[in-house]
């Protein structure tokens, strides 16, 4: 019944209204002027042809060949990254081939009508300034994931690599330069912009790319990966402040006219850091989780990018500088960058940077190189590029000690060029600075350049190999690992201090421990804080005497303890931080009778702190609220040290209760390295030896010290067998499971390092 009165509403008011509205043209046409009405009863043309004109007139929109547009580059582009991949080459190179296939050098020359449809002349303005859109918002992704901490750690040795391979091709640039300026430098453009040009565009590599290739390669967590994509950020910041300055020289016209325009940047660049950062950080952490960046949140941000690029563009020095800055200055909270690169990172990179390789493409005529005297030009420009910036890395890096076979990695990833050789020779075409032909062979030496990278390291590999155990090994240690210790009670710290010695290698370089303290501030004066401070590191400092170490004392006043162990952690470059929970801190707690401390449910000191309102009586996760505070908010890795009189760190146990524990397998091998520790890895559920990802890595921690690797299956987790351990090192997912499931074990257990990676 309800269903038929819905039908004949409908119907009702469909017609009713229809009657009206035809009533109502039916006027209307009444009113038209004689003239009018007659040609529109008499057109001179049909229907057909009226509906033709109207249709051709929607092809040639310029909305409408824009949006064709779109459409063909992204799905050429997806097919050229596609088969690109297939051969083992970056999809980059995929991505540029498209562009060269849409432009005149192919499509243009064989399908010269479909071209001119696709690519009018007129409408290549607006794929131009679109394509700069999401340039501008690439950059500033890119500014976003250079990761100035990992940059400072190896500042030394990147500095002496990235600029040694600056420097060269630099140098070999404008040298070719003087060859060829007469012949190919367009008119009007002095030699100083000329070479300046050619130097920098020989000079540059491709972040981007080479770090995806790292990670391809699964060198992101060796060495040499940190050593190579620290260098490559060193060389983009290096290199795009050195472009910054030629395009201020070359548009001023000369040297001394550009020192205004050089003036202009560094004050732009010195507020940015000096201001805008400082504005950027609070604002991000204060709104770094997803439901925290909210609309006008994130207009913020966005402004701040529009406002960067528009001034370093009328400044003088391109509104992509501009855009790297701003991401540069972005707030260093890993969890904002995270969710903040992934608002724009689809849109930039799958949707408007496409257009960007087609509109070089459209650019690049390679119908140019007619003679065999352009393509020997070519060829020269693709060996200086080469030799300066393969010879010069790998040179730089072997003198900086690294090996041959890093060194020629090194050399091999930072002659990668891909997209921001693109991205520099587009700014010297827009600037005059470049002429046809120039462009053409640059945009070929970025290929033959990024293509021929895979196929080096590759050859590397083959001639100079290196064992699968021996990178995990470099994987697992690096050279220098920096532990922060944040104790309360001093006997606390010097366990903690006992603890983490057996992380570090036993050579002076790689110990760094630095012991923290944090005092309320209402227990201190002027008077009695040298005092307090000494008593507080004498257990920790006769500890180290003993053990042979040092570590570094940090102490001071407090308002806000976890708070101020968080931002200690998180801005100093450490590699993990280890906190310390005693007998004290579970007494008269649920868990605490889990774990073997107590028999009471609940103290009395509980109860009452509970009905004051100083504790809940329940908490949600298996930590007090300050330490699940600290777990959370914390970048780097955390150990939580759950002390039962920990005497020595001899026998450890490690457990791999799921395949996301085998992380732990890192921490054993440091253990391993460290002295004379045994490890046993326990693998209850066989997960390790069934897994082919982590079956070599477990290989490298038992060719670290095969006779102190013992490897167990089954659960085996009784009194008996646990009391042989002195130390119980878990993941802190598989912790949570444990205490949940109120496992009986852990009331038997030795002291429990548990550690979320």
């Amino acid at each position: 019944m309800k269903n038929l009165r819905n039908l004949f509403f409908y119907i009702i008011t469909i017609g009713v209204f229809s009657t009206l509205l035809y009533f109502f043209m039916q006027q209307g046409q009444n009113l038209e002027s004689p003239a009018l009405a007659a040609s529109s009863k008499d057109p001179g043309t049909s229907s057909w042809e009226q509906f033709w004109d109207t249709f051709r007139h929607g092809l040639s929109h310029p909305l409408a060949i824009l949006l064709l547009q779109i459409i063909t580059i992204i799905l050429i582009a997806r097919i050229f990254g596609f088969l690109c991949r297939k051969i083992g080459q970056p999809s980059v190179v995929g991505e540029i081939a498209a562009g060269i296939f849409l432009g005149p050098s192919l499509a243009g020359m064989y399908f010269p009508q479909v071209s001119a449809f696709l690519f009018p002349a007129q409408s290549l303005g607006n794929l131009q300034f679109l394509s700069q859109i999401g340039l501008i918002l690439f950059m500033f992704i890119i500014g976003m994931e250079l990761d100035l901490k990992t940059l400072k750690s190896k500042a030394e040795e990147a500095v002496v690599i990235s600029h040694a391979s600056i420097i060269l091709p630099f140098s070999l640039g404008v040298g070719l330069a003087l060859m060829i300026y007469q012949r190919f430098a367009p008119a009007g453009i002095n030699f100083l912009s000329f070479a300046l040009f050619i130097g920098i565009a020989l000079s540059i590599t491709a972040f981007p790319v080479l770090a995806r290739i790292v990670q391809e390669r699964g060198l992101s967590r060796t060495r040499l990966g940190t050593m190579v994509i620290t260098c490559a950020a060193t060389d983009d910041i290096t290199a795009w402040c050195i472009l910054a300055a030629v395009i201020a020289i070359v548009k001023a016209g000369s040297f001394l006219s550009s020192l205004y325009t050089i003036a202009l940047a560094v004050v732009y660049v010195v507020i940015m850091l000096k201001l805008v950062r400082p504005f950027l950080k609070r604002i991000g952490d204060h709104y770094a989780y997803r439901e925290g960046l909210t609309k006008p949140v994130v207009a913020v941000f966005f402004v701040t990018l529009l406002l960067s690029s528009y001034c370093s563009e009328i400044i003088g020095i391109h509104a992509l500088f501009g855009a790297f800055m701003a991401g540069v200055i972005m707030p260093a909270n890993q969890n904002f960058r995270t969710i903040f690169t992934e608002k724009v990172e689809d849109v930039s990179l799958v949707l408007l940077l496409p257009l960007f390789f087609v509109f070089t493409g459209l650019r690049t005529q390679i119908g140019l190189l007619n003679d065999i005297y352009l393509w020997k030009i070519t060829g020269l420009i693709i060996l200086a590029a080469v030799a300066g910036k393969f010879l010069g890395s790998a040179i730089a890096a072997r003198m900086v000690r690294q090996s041959w076979r890093d060194s020629l990695i090194i050399g091999s990833l930072m002659n990668t060029r891909g997209l921001m050789e693109l991205v520099v020779l587009n700014i010297g075409y827009d600037i005059g600075v470049l002429s046809p032909e120039i462009f053409a062979m640059m945009v070929i030496m970025a290929l033959a350049t990024t293509c021929m990278t895979g196929p080096a390291l590759d050859l590397i590999d083959r001639f100079l190999p290196q064992n699968n155990w021996e990178s995990m090994l470099e994987s697992a240690i690096p050279s220098r690992f920096s532990v922060l210790i944040a104790f309360a009670s001093p006997q606390g710290g010097k366990k903690m201090l006992r603890l983490v010695y057996h992380f570090l290698q036993k050579d002076a370089e790689s110990q760094h421990i630095t012991a923290l303290h944090l005092s309320p501030s209402s227990y201190l004066n002027q008077v009695n804080t040298e005092a307090y401070q000494a008593e507080t590191f004498r257990p920790i400092t006769e500890e180290a005497e003993h053990l042979g170490t040092t570590f570094a004392p940090l102490f001071r006043p407090s308002k806000n303890i976890d708070n101020d162990i968080i931002d200690t952690a998180n801005s100093g470059e450490y590699d993990m931080l280890v906190i310390g929970m005693g007998r004290s801190v579970f007494e008269g707690t649920f868990l605490g009778k889990v774990l073997g401390f107590t028999s009471k449910i609940i103290s009395r000191e509980r109860w009452s702190d509970t009905l004051t309102g100083k504790e809940k009586f329940f908490h949600s996760d298996v930590f007090d609220e300050k330490t699940t505070h600290i777990i959370r908010s914390v970048k780097v890795p955390v150990g939580i040290l759950i002390e039962k009189n920990l005497a020595r760190v001899h026998r450890i146990l490690i457990p791999v209760f799921a395949p996301a524990d085998q992380f732990l397998l890192r921490y054993g091998q440091k253990m391993l390295l460290s002295g004379d520790a045994e490890v046993t890895i326990m693998d209850p559920s066989e997960s390790l030896s069934q897994n082919p990802d982590v079956t070599g890595h477990l290989a490298a921690v038992q060719e670290t010290a095969p006779e102190r690797v013992i490897l167990h299956y089954g659960n085996a987790l009784d009194r008996d067998f646990l009391q042989q351990f002195d130390l119980l090192v878990m993941s802190l997912a598989s912790w949570k499971k444990a205490v949940e499931a109120h496992s009986v074990w852990l009331s038997q257990s030795p002291s429990v390092l548990v550690i979320r990676d």
